[in-house]
């Protein structure tokens, strides 16, 4: 939710890439991040099911994913759309609080093509991976949650390996935080 907070921050420049903590960067994406944003007070991708549930406009799909988002924090600070989506959360419960308040009120939003938010299978062309929950039909229905940090989850759930090289640099980092009694545990 910090990212309603954003507005707040006068050092932070007219726009900034938002990325949630479980996105993974996969390709350069500098035509995407210099795009013009006129007009607009965020761009981002439609979420994977969301866009399935949650509609404000009838017959369109328009509820997007909030984990990667381009902000554009001078007409943001215009229309006042983060106060308006802290002061939404702070009255009402809703699932997934920030992100749907976003897509309740803001008016002038832009679309992105998957690519830039990739919420399920990586595609040869993915920028930015999204390691968000998913939902599995068998053999119970259920949801999977696994975050890119979570090594034997990523290569036993997701089968997905391409990462093994960052992955071993983490934990090796990691191991050397704990051999040093830098690494907090609970």
């Amino acid at each position: 939710m910090l990212r309603l907070y954003s507005d707040l921050v006068p050092q932070f420049s007219d726009r900034i890439l938002y990325l949630d903590a479980d996105v993974v960067c996969r390709r350069p994406f500098e035509d995407f991040y210099h795009q013009s944003l006129a007009g607009t007070d965020f761009v981002g991708v439609l979420d994977h099911y969301g866009r399935w549930f949650f509609h404000h406009q009838q017959r369109a799909f328009d509820y997007i994913n909030s984990g990667m988002l381009l902000m554009n924090l001078d007409m943001i600070r215009q229309d006042k759309l983060l106060a308006r989506c802290r002061e939404c959360c702070r009255k009402w419960p809703m699932i997934m609080p920030d992100q749907s308040a976003m897509n309740k009120l803001a008016k002038h939003k832009a679309f992105a093509p998957e690519k830039y938010n990739e919420q399920q299978d990586v595609q040869s062309d993915t920028v930015f991976q999204h390691f968000s929950t998913r939902w599995k039909l068998w053999p119970i229905v259920h949801t999977v949650s696994v975050k890119p940090w979570e090594v034997d989850k990523v290569h036993q759930q997701l089968h997905l390996h391409e990462y093994d090289d960052i992955l071993a640099e983490y934990q090796e980092i990691m191991a050397e935080l704990d051999a040093e009694g830098e690494l907090e545990t609970e």
